[in-house]
């Protein structure tokens, strides 16, 4: 769950005990929030299936239309001057479609390459920070990093001991 990160001036807690009472009320609300969310998707998941059985009917009978039309319109396609026959309610045609097929990736990257064609070859380079982070400091400085370490404050509510209440 997303946090909100506040400073505060002074501290408003002045036990443990006082922060653990904010620890079950932080538990507390969290199972709440859980609940209204979880309503909130099945309320959600209704509304999808009921609109999906609503509009089912009306997108097969949609799909069918376009069939019908694209059947017909094969059978007289030599009377489409050029691509498209315009229509009092629209219009339909024939546009040139260019697929590439591949094979095997591997195979056609080699090939690719071999022939210098490296401009057809998509490449997206990415900092990986896992690996970058094993590094030494003096390191990571030479390329142009750093590490920040920093002492990130947590908290985890006992969920299983609220619930048990």
């Amino acid at each position: 769950m997303a946090t909100n990160r506040k400073r505060f001036v002074a501290p408003s807690l002045k036990s443990w005990e006082e922060v653990d009472l904010h620890l079950k009320e932080i538990g507390e609300i969290d199972i709440k929030v859980q609940g209204i969310e979880a309503k909130m998707n099945y309320i959600i998941s209704d509304a999808k299936l009921a609109a999906d059985l609503e509009a089912k009917p009306l997108i097969d009978r949609k799909e069918k239309l376009q069939l019908e039309i694209k059947e017909f319109a094969e059978i007289h396609k030599q009377e489409i001057e050029g691509k498209t026959r315009k229509l009092i309610f629209g219009k339909c045609g024939f546009r040139a479609s260019t697929k590439i097929i591949i094979g095997k990736v591997k195979a056609c990257l080699a090939g690719l390459k071999a022939k210098g064609m490296a401009d057809c070859i998509a490449v997206k380079e990415t900092i990986n920070r896992d690996i970058l982070r094993t590094y030494p400091d003096d390191v990571l400085i030479s390329v142009g990093a750093r590490k920040k370490v920093e002492d990130v404050f947590w908290i985890e509510p006992d969920y299983e001991r609220l619930k048990s209440m």
